[in-house]
């Protein structure tokens, strides 16, 4: 069914606000579709198979998510960022009944995304229209200090805006987690790692337990790629370590307590005076 509804248009696509195309494509190298925002590879949805995580960060995502609290057990969650949804369809299938709300800018990549991957009907996710930190004080205050998840995986093209990766804004987000929730980060950067250990810097003024989870030539700043920030006011438990470092992809590297000092070294916190967006990945990374 999903196929045949894609086919009914051809490539469908969508004008964003700032004269950018979204576009639904069959993924070129699996099973499902990708959601494409000026040519950058945004998110991967297979309806068939919800757990089905094609981008190895997203899979790093969902191994963590994997591990709150019992399995099976359903979450209260806020993603910011919506891209194809693919996080949110990943907790409803593996959780039933969980409550999640979704904040995102582009209201034509909503529709476009509800008209050719639909979510599974009955889904708890609720998707708000606007900015992303500008949301957050938005949301019902119920569930300040109620979310057990929290993700921030925001672009604007191939880059995080600057106001999403300060102190500030981790904090706005950071007062939502209940005790022991759990905030996600998806980190895009290249050679050197400098906006990488920035944002670890950042986070740990905010929360102080962290792990970085990355493939491991990206985290020895070889070649440009995603890394998750895992960061939370509790500990985070210590069997979590190996068991996210078996889960891959592979080959995966889990940093954190005296590892992740050193890779954050003398660098200073993010603030709203001084942030600065993503680094913008060379276009010849997303070549098929």
């Amino acid at each position: 069914m999903a196929r045949a509804r894609y086919e009914e248009v051809e490539r469908p696509e969508a004008r964003l606000s700032d004269g950018s195309i979204a576009r639904i494509v069959p993924s070129g190298f699996t099973s499902g579709y990708e959601l494409e925002v000026a040519g950058t590879p945004q998110s991967h949805v297979d309806l068939d198979d919800p757990t089905h995580l094609h981008f190895e960060y997203v899979a790093r995502m969902g191994a963590v998510i994997d591990r709150l609290l019992l399995p099976g057990q359903p979450l209260t969650a806020v993603h910011l960022g919506a891209g194809a949804l693919t996080i949110p369809r990943y907790i409803e299938h593996t959780r039933p009944g969980s409550r999640q709300q979704v904040i995102e800018l582009e209201p034509a990549l909503v529709d476009l995304v509800r008209a050719q991957l639909p979510l599974p009907r009955g889904a708890s996710i609720r998707v708000r229209i606007g900015d992303a930190r500008e949301g957050l004080g938005r949301l019902p205050g119920g569930l300040t200090g109620n979310v057990d998840l929290l993700v921030s995986d925001v672009y604007a093209g191939s880059q995080t805006p600057a106001h999403l990766t300060t102190i500030e804004f981790y904090r706005e987000a950071a007062a939502l987690l209940a005790p022991g929730g759990v905030l996600l980060v998806n980190v895009a950067d290249g050679a050197g790692l400098a906006f990488a250990r920035r944002q670890v810097a950042t986070v740990r003024e905010v929360l102080e337990h962290v792990v970085l989870l990355a493939e491991v030539q990206t985290l020895k700043g070889r070649r440009f790629g995603n890394l998750v920030i895992a960061a939370s006011a509790a500990p985070l438990p210590t069997e979590w370590l190996p068991r996210l470092m078996a889960a891959g992809p592979h080959p995966a590297k889990v940093s954190h307590g005296a590892e992740l000092d050193e890779f954050v070294g003398s660098v200073r916190p993010a603030t709203d005076a001084d942030a600065v967006p993503s680094p913008k990945p060379a276009s010849s990374i997303f070549e098929r």
